[in-house]
């Protein structure tokens, strides 16, 4: 297929999402924010009181959600025609689309709505395994990494910014926890495409990481 399509895969806390909205608002480009899809699965399934080991319920579920972006204004996620756009963005949210993502059933049907994402002028996505599952022949396929301790602290600092308290140390455990939950489970684990180019934002800001990306688009792709 001819259409162009970048990948930005990483763990959570690397900043991917950010910079995913940013490079497909600078091209002109659709976004796949494919996190955001697991999360309302995730969400879905905790308000409907599916156990987790039924991976036949939650396939069903996957393939008749009616979600949207965007109804409620950019950047909303609307399940059902109500805007969850906040609750998909709670530890609850981040926990069981972790969980339900490491569930083949689900994943696989989740996989065609994210295959209709990529239309022309081109896509930008955003998550966990667009670069190897995914779109394999995307290009370039960008992997964001970062400290656990870093990743901790941003998400520390987003959490006090809305208000929320929360614990560092609980923090670190919890990404730690689904760290290992993505990189280990059997279908579509977390890690680098082999073709990869590897941006570690450690030590990085928003503007420098960007700068990064947009330097090997450009190469790739000669954007001005």
């Amino acid at each position: 297929m001819d259409i162009p399509v970048i990948t930005i895969d990483g763990p959570s806390g690397t900043g991917k999402g950010t910079v995913a909205i940013a490079l497909a608002s600078r091209l002109g480009c659709y976004l796949l924010d494919s996190g955001s899809l697991y999360r309302v699965l995730g969400v879905a399934v905790a308000r409907a009181n599916i156990d987790l080991q039924d991976h036949d319920a939650i396939a069903h579920l996957a393939r008749g959600l009616d979600i949207q972006f965007g109804l409620q204004g950019p950047g909303s996620v609307s399940l059902a025609g109500t805007d969850i756009s906040s609750e998909i963005r709670t530890d609850l949210g981040s926990d069981m689309a972790s969980r339900v993502g490491a569930i083949p059933a689900a994943r696989e049907a989740l996989l065609d709505r994210q295959l209709a994402f990529r239309q022309p002028p081109g896509l930008v996505a955003d998550g966990r395994d667009m670069g190897t599952v995914v779109f394999p022949d995307a290009y370039p396929k960008i992997y964001l990494t970062a400290s656990l301790e870093e990743r901790a602290q941003r998400r520390h600092k987003q959490l006090l910014d809305k208000g929320i308290d929360a614990t560092l140390r609980n923090l670190l455990q919890d990404l730690s926890e689904r760290d290992a939950r993505d990189s280990e489970r059997s279908i579509s684990p977390l890690k680098p495409a082999d073709d990869a180019i590897i941006i570690d934002t450690t030590h990085l800001n928003k503007a420098e990481v960007m700068a990064q990306v947009m330097d090997l688009v450009q190469e790739a792709h000669s954007v001005p």
